[in-house]
């Protein structure tokens, strides 16, 4: 098992060195010209493919590196770059978590490497969790998956909300109802392969920030899928839900549902997004406020400038932290005893807000308009409270884990 440690070994942070490179040269020049367009930056895709960044093989890399800090690492430097591209350039790995979380091994070597693609026609995977009426509340979930045991088929129904990359994904996984009895325990995952009948692209979201990412609803209507599509196969689906079916009648430990999975897998490295997009903005704020000056001299010589600055900085290096800590925990197999997944998830996302909003007022009537970066930073940051759990939900399942009652 590997040590906690704050320290990158020579090889991280030569892909840390790269990535920032990355970063620099090729995202953070095309930030507000996509910002603006509002659409998928497929040149830029193309380009992290070309050089291994958009890769299977990279994501894997990094998602196995014994420390827990190769996927929170990298995701600080593209997202330090831009959260809507960076947002562009990694959400197919919340769909890629979702089928390491739930898949066998023969669909984990069948379907990942199908959501990215290859150099010559990169693709993108979406995952669909949300609906209208059901995002922090999970147990509200309406779309259906019926098993057609005459032709080992499973056919899904409903409409699914916020999925990054849905409708031009070329891999669709799909969290769907297989027993309503059960409520968030009885849902199940499902692989929805490239060009399935049924499945549509509804309403594409204009957006606040993030807007370099394709966010939209994805509709399955009579969409049919083969018995080899349900994650982790029919067998061990059976057998949770049996589980299930008991604990509920004895009132015994409830088991988790398959979106649960994903999302707990995938907090930190929503974290070390938020701590990619608040460094930006510190590193924007410091250096405008060391060439910026009134009154005869530097703002930062001002401690109402300088002191905000410091708590800045303290609050993305206790955020960063925190992330590293979650994800090394559960790299090494440790139980978050205490949701230090969600606390990770919280404060960072936190932060993000907190610190954005301070770059653009330290930058003043600059900060206001687009002819800086921290005012497209701060439209981006006020994504991380509200994705893949709430700031109340992070605080919500917090709760519960530490008094083991259950708070509403």
């Amino acid at each position: 098992m590997a040590e906690f440690t704050m320290e990158l070994n020579d090889e991280q942070k030569e892909v840390r060195d790269w990535l920032h490179g990355f970063a620099a040269e090729v995202i953070r020049p095309a930030a507000a010209e996509w910002d603006e367009r509002e659409e998928t930056p497929w040149p830029i895709i193309q380009e992290a493919a070309k050089i291994g960044i958009y890769s299977l093989d990279f994501y894997a890399q990094q998602f196995f590196d014994p420390t827990g800090l190769g996927i929170p690492m990298a995701t600080e430097e593209i997202f330090w770059g831009d959260a809507g591209i960076g947002l562009s350039i990694m959400g197919t790995g919340l769909a890629a978590v979702g089928v390491l979380a739930n898949g066998t091994e023969e669909q984990i070597g069948t379907w990942i490497p199908q959501m990215y693609g290859d150099v010559n026609d990169v693709k993108v995977a979406a995952f669909c969790s949300s609906e209208p009426d059901a995002g922090s509340d999970v147990a509200a979930m309406r779309t259906r998956a019926v098993y057609d045991e005459a032709k080992d088929e499973w056919v899904l129904n409903g409409t699914k909300t916020w999925a990054t990359n849905g409708g031009i994904a070329n891999v669709h996984v799909v969290v769907a109802v297989v027993d309503p009895e059960l409520g968030s325990k009885g849902h199940a995952s499902f692989i929805v392969p490239p060009n399935t009948a049924g499945l549509s692209q509804g309403q594409k979201f204009k957006k606040h920030g993030i807007r370099a990412s394709h966010t939209a609803e994805v509709v399955l209507e009579d969409v049919r899928v083969p018995g080899h599509c349900l994650l982790g196969g029919k067998d061990k689906l059976d057998e949770r839900l049996a589980r299930a079916r008991e604990r509920a009648k004895s009132g015994g430990e409830r088991v988790k549902n398959a979106a649960m999975a994903t999302f707990e897998a995938s907090r930190p490295a929503v974290g070390a997004m938020a701590v990619g997009t608040a460094r930006a903005a510190y590193e924007e704020a410091l250096e405008y406020a060391k060439t910026r000056t009134q009154f005869g001299r530097p703002i930062i010589d001002n401690q109402g400038v300088a002191f905000q600055l410091a708590d800045m900085r303290t609050r993305i290096d206790a955020a960063r932290l925190l992330v590293w800590r979650a994800s090394w925990m559960a790299s090494t197999g440790k139980k978050f005893e205490s949701a230090e997944g969600s606390m990770s998830k919280l404060y960072a996302s936190e932060v993000a807000k907190k610190v954005t909003a301070q770059a653009v007022q330290i930058l003043g009537g600059n900060g206001f308009t687009r002819e800086y970066p921290v005012e497209r930073m701060h439209r981006d940051a006020a994504i991380y409270t509200i994705f893949e759990g709430t700031s109340e939900i992070q605080r919500l399942v917090i709760a519960r884990t530490l008094s083991g009652m259950p708070i509403r």
